[in-house]
């Protein structure tokens, strides 16, 4: 496969626009990203960016959002949007023979919404956060992370209060809409059957955001307060139960080493949680491991769901794989297994202009280098199994970690984290 070899333009206005041409296929994949996520948010404006993500569907000054769901429908073009804790992006996928239409639309949506259906757009989110709360499995993710990060902003989930969502004027979202939707903020990223200078010239054609009169705020990074505990009841059939700790930064080399590591122990079929927890014992659907980066900081993150009976034993199994590869890090096997798990799915991705897209806008967005795939794939069999050692040595001792769950019985809860730290337990 030849290298992938990306573009990278800035505008007068602060805007970067990012391209990688892939000539074998008919379609484009583009997305508007904007450097705002819930971090950047104040406790009074919690869920304000995702609130925003919606309304960037719900209207424009030419177009309403019938209108709109009609025309990407007439381009035959997929739209969607999302948000994090960093971040926000608009994007679409569409044939090539499109890229102008679909080009000059998202644009107008991403700085020109006019939030004429504010109203009902607000029962639709309110509506998403009540069935988020019926979904422990993923919110158990966002206790674990209030848990590890505290009241800093990272601590916080990105639909946020349904009490700020149900009130917050329109002044106030367009508000930060025009201090946060800058030129700065905003990078263009295409990929596919496009040509560079065709996407620049879209670029200072249709996006004209607007300059920001404040000051953007310095990010802090979260204070590390060491081990805590965090429930939630709830009557539910499993428990979900998280353990996870501070990790590494989106800029740090190590995270090559600490994306084999994670393979290892959880984020394959064949790591050490999935083997041991599900496929010998069957105490478990769903066990893995999962890391997180960000600006200034990450997590390390481990979840089981299983049912009362089985969450000593689970917990118990998690405990002593922690201990082990804490203390005697990874085989010479599972490093080699890793590493071609690890560049598989690099390879696989790549075939995938959205992906690429992706990868692309998010290395511009947050100033991290913009490699090729071969560069990536040297930089994954670069990794030693020392390196991992290290790595697990660091984020992976079991009494560093915090815990959270949500489950019917605190009682049962605490008693099975003693396996895993016994301070924990007593926390």
């Amino acid at each position: 496969m030849p290298a992938q070899t990306a573009q990278v333009t800035e505008l007068d206005s602060g805007i970067r626009v990012a391209t990688e041409v892939v000539p074998s296929v008919r379609s484009v994949a583009l997305g508007l990203w904007v450097r705002t996520g819930s971090r950047d948010e104040t406790p009074a404006q919690a869920g304000v960016s995702h609130f925003l993500e919606h309304l960037l569907f719900k209207g424009t000054k030419r177009y309403s959002a019938i209108e709109i769901a009609e025309i990407f429908d007439g381009l035959g073009a997929s739209v969607n949007a999302a948000t994090g804790k960093e971040s926000t992006n608009l994007y679409a996928r569409f044939l090539d023979t499109h890229t102008d239409e679909a080009f000059d639309l998202l644009a107008e949506m991403l700085l020109g919404p006019t939030y004429p259906e504010i109203d009902s757009e607000r029962e639709v989110v309110l509506e998403e956060i009540a069935m988020y709360e019926d979904e422990p499995q993923d919110k158990v993710h966002d206790v674990l992370d209030e848990a590890v990060f505290g009241g800093h902003p990272l601590g916080r989930r990105v639909l946020g209060k349904a009490e700020v969502i149900s009130s917050i004027p329109v002044p106030d979202i367009d508000a930060y809409h025009r201090a946060r939707y800058t030129g700065g903020n905003i990078v263009v990223a295409a990929a596919g059957n496009i040509d560079h200078e065709a996407i620049v010239e879209l670029a200072r054609r249709h996006v004209e955001p607007p300059t920001s009169s404040e000051e953007g705020t310095a990010l802090e990074p979260p204070p590390l307060e060491g081990a805590q505990v965090g429930f939630q009841e709830k009557d539910t059939e499993q428990f979900h139960i998280c353990f996870g700790g501070p990790g590494i930064d989106r800029g740090d080399e190590r995270r090559y080493a600490l994306t084999i590591l994670d393979a290892v122990f959880g984020g394959s079929t064949s790591s050490r949680l999935f083997r041991e927890v599900r496929e010998k014992r069957g105490l478990a659907y769903a066990v893995g491991s999962y890391t997180q980066q960000y600006v200034d900081s990450g997590l390390i993150g481990i979840y089981v769901g299983t049912r009362g009976d089985n969450i000593e034993e689970a917990c118990g199994i998690i405990g002593r794989e922690l201990a082990s590869v804490n203390s005697e890090g990874i085989t010479d096997d599972e490093l080699t297994r890793a590493k071609e798990n690890v560049k598989g799915r690099m390879v696989l991705s790549s075939e995938s202009t959205a992906a690429r897209m992706a990868r692309i806008g998010k290395s511009v967005l947050f100033d991290t280098p913009l490699l090729t795939l071969d560069e990536l794939l040297a930089k994954v069999d670069a990794v030693t199994g020392d390196e991992v050692t290290e790595l697990a040595r660091e984020f992976y001792s079991p009494g560093s970690l915090s815990a959270a769950a949500i489950a019917p019985s605190e009682e049962r809860f605490r008693a099975a984290l003693t396996p895993v730290s016994e301070a924990l337990a007593a926390a």
